[in-house]
């Protein structure tokens, strides 16, 4: 996944590498839409990890602004594993099971994290959705940035773009910045 990404991904050349059968691999996953969600899943830990070294020792608006950039580096440097979870849909009548959604939760929990500690105390109920709203924003920027969606439109800084959208929504939320 990570050197061809979704559309070059095959049940058949995982087996191969791993030198199991594919019905054998089909048995333990499922399914392809099975193999790819495990896949998929496993990158949230990485992703989350590359956003917390960057959160290392920085305070206040330092940490959102390595939040975002941390999410831009992320989805730059591995780009094939990034944009396949986004372009993989589960089929309606599968569910993700209950520690692969953990392994997904991880990235959501840091985020919503730091939405917290900068709301005040009676705008906190609100940085659950505030959070999935946020990191929408941000991966639209990130999306159409990469992609060059940006470039043809003449916005030749999109991360400045996103950090003063992902900025103004929290100072209308009465986020503290300072720092």
């Amino acid at each position: 996944m990570a050197q061809g990404g979704l559309a070059a991904f095959s049940a058949r050349e995982v087996a191969k590498r791993i030198g199991y059968s594919v019905g054998t691999v089909m048995n333990v996953f499922g399914s392809v839409d099975g193999l790819v969600m495990a896949i998929n899943s496993r990158t949230f830990p990485l992703w989350t990890q590359w956003l917390e070294d960057r959160l290392a020792g920085k305070v206040g608006a330092a940490r959102i602004q390595a939040l975002v950039a941390g999410y831009f580096d992320f989805a730059a440097s591995h780009g094939n594993l990034w944009s396949a979870i986004y372009q993989h849909s589960l089929p309606a009548d599968m569910t993700i099971p209950e520690d692969q959604a953990q392994q997904r939760g991880g990235l959501m929990t840091l985020v919503k994290q730091e939405i917290v500690a900068v709301l005040p105390a009676h705008r906190q109920d609100e940085a659950e959705r505030l959070s999935r709203s946020l990191v929408a924003m941000v991966h639209g920027h990130c999306s159409f940035a990469l992609g060059g969606s940006f470039a043809l439109l003449g916005e030749d800084d999109p991360f400045a773009l996103v950090m003063q959208r992902v900025i103004e929504v929290l100072q209308a939320h009465e986020a503290d910045l300072a720092g």
